[in-house]
């Protein structure tokens, strides 16, 4: 049986008093109906707000989730990850992969009166890849393009420098959402600040929005083009949609309880069956695709530019029990970049690296770092191994990935690596990313397209261009995604998302950590909400009884 570490005693205790500030008494409820039922005001609880909500330029997940019900897409994506239409009626995918054309929908208006129209795909996707834009995501979601031809008012074609398989699931996605071009041509700079300036096509209107406090959302009584296999066509049956942004755990699950609000993110996993065991209230788990929350080792940056001190890190991490301790068992802990719900996911990562620390010192030994410093640390030529990995704002953390990083320093520290984790200011952490001045990185990203290891391994993506911040520069793993990009051969994507997965742990480019999951609690009289192919909560659906 492992020891406890006095450190994983602290974070027990940690979470232990989260869950007890977090348990308060609950409301009741009455017998909900069994037809939905229009009216009444939802208020989500959420753990974070977006510093932009500009989802042409923030790559945010909660400014996606937000701005879902403000915004519509080409097409939507269905739980099969299959492709249905939407604000495009139907599509012709070229046999090179290079231009998609897309039939319009002729009686959709964005909610300024505004005509959605090809002209409107043109100016939106054009804005998008603007380098006065800025765009942090939705850049790199339409990849090679070259641009949009208006073939008429309600046919568009979208062209492509190079095959683009991806393109369709990422037309799916709020990022590559619909602005209306009034708001684009004369107040795109008002977009990042949210509320009224925010003009879409949506099922609701950006109503009004208090930095730091809340998100408020009306419904749009024109709507009439809900994507195909939506519970019904109309309206939302929602008067209005209220995000309350509550980042301390403690005080979101007590809204939750209390009612003060009807649903609540990011239920914290010690707090799960605190939530469960109230007869008005219920929790959904699902795990999400996507990137896993991992560390990613910059392999331009030294020491980390020897192989071998990388694999060492990789193999000092005790990740199953950090996760477990952390946790509780209500998230996964991952094995490889992608987590399993991720179409092209290889299961063949699984037990392919383990815990070893005695073998992290050999590794270390053979890279010079032989000595130790009054402090207990690996030293070489008089310098101490010591690694800085930059954290976000203390208020933006979520899933309790303070406590996880505390212990995988703890851990690095065994094997007698520094690490400096310090929280810095949003200015600060996005310099450091752009510049690649760290040698840690660590991140998350939810989307079911396996592209996303284009995104974040493939040389041409290395920051400030893309998401690549782990600096890798390999051969292989360039050929591999930029085929899988090229080719709808599901067998073909399978197998070359398979071998860079599995390249990726063997340069020891990544420490997977856990699997995303959205473990959500609700209040039993909320029907109708689900979850989309991302893991983000929608609403169009959704009704109170």
């Amino acid at each position: 049986m492992r020891s406890i570490s006095p450190l994983r005693l602290v974070i027990l205790s940690i979470v232990s008093a989260l869950s007890i500030a977090g348990c308060t008494g609950s409301g009741t409820s009455g017998t909900a109906p069994s037809t939905p039922v229009s009216g009444g005001t939802l208020t989500f609880g959420i753990n974070d707000s977006p510093s932009c909500f500009d989802i042409h330029v923030t790559s945010a997940d909660v400014a996606a989730e937000i701005q879902r019900n403000v915004v519509d897409s080409l097409v939507s994506e269905d739980s099969g990850h299959k492709f249905r239409p939407w604000l495009a009626t139907a599509w012709t995918v070229a046999d090179d992969l290079r231009s998609y054309t897309f039939t319009l929908r002729k009686d959709v208006t964005f909610t300024d009166g505004a005509p959605f129209d090809a002209a409107a795909v043109k100016a939106n996707f054009d804005h998008i890849v603007a380098p006065a834009t800025k765009s942090q995501y939705a850049r790199n979601l339409l990849g090679p393009y070259t641009g949009t031809d208006v073939i008429d008012d309600h046919t568009v074609r979208v062209d492509f420098s190079a095959p683009f398989a991806p393109f369709l699931q990422a037309a799916s996605t709020p990022y590559l959402g619909f602005y209306s071009p009034r708001a684009l041509a004369t107040g795109a700079d008002k977009l990042c600040a949210g509320g009224p300036a925010d003009i879409g096509s949506g099922p609701f209107v950006f109503t009004e929005y208090t930095k730091g406090q809340s998100a408020v959302m009306t419904r749009n009584p024109n709507y009439r083009w809900a994507p195909e296999g939506a519970a019904h066509q109309g309206p939302a049956y929602l008067n209005s949609l209220v995000f309350r942004i509550l980042p301390e755990d403690a005080t979101r699950v007590g809204a939750l309880t209390s009612g003060q609000v009807d649903i609540a993110r990011a239920i914290p996993p010690i707090q799960v069956r605190t939530v469960e065991a109230s007869s008005n209230l219920t929790v959904t788990r699902v795990d999400q695709p996507g990137l896993t929350y991992g560390i990613h080792l910059n392999t331009a940056a030294a020491p980390l530019d020897d192989e071998r001190v990388r694999r060492a890190i990789q193999q000092g991490v005790d990740v199953a029990q950090d996760v477990q301790t952390v946790y509780f068992g209500q998230y996964k802990r991952a094995w490889g970049p992608l987590s399993p719900t991720t179409a092209s996911y290889a299961a063949t990562v699984e037990n392919s690296w383990r815990y070893d620390p005695r073998a992290a010192g050999r590794l270390l030994d053979e890279a010079g770092w032989t000595g130790r410093d009054s402090a207990g640390f690996r030293t070489r030529d008089g310098r101490r191994l010591s690694l800085f990995w930059p954290a976000l704002p203390e208020a933006s953390t979520r899933d309790q990935r303070n406590l996880l990083d505390q212990a995988v320093q703890a851990d690095l520290a065994k094997i007698g690596v520094e690490v400096q984790h310090p929280h810095l200011t949003a200015g600060e952490y996005n310099a450091r990313v752009a510049s690649g001045d760290f040698q840690l990185f660590s991140v998350s990203w939810a989307r079911s397209e396996a592209d996303l290891l284009r995104l974040f391994f493939h040389s041409a993506n290395i920051p400030p261009a893309g998401q690549n911040v782990s600096h890798l520069r390999d051969p292989q793993v360039d050929g591999w995604t930029a085929t899988g990009a090229a080719t709808t051969d599901q067998h073909l994507r399978d197998q070359v998302y398979r071998d860079t997965q599995q390249r990726v742990l063997e340069t020891g480019a990544m420490v997977p950590l856990y699997v995303l999951a959205a473990v959500d609690g609700s209040s039993r009289r909320v029907h109708g909400q689900k979850f989309d192919p991302n893991g983000w909560l929608q609403f169009y659906d959704a009704w109170k009884a």
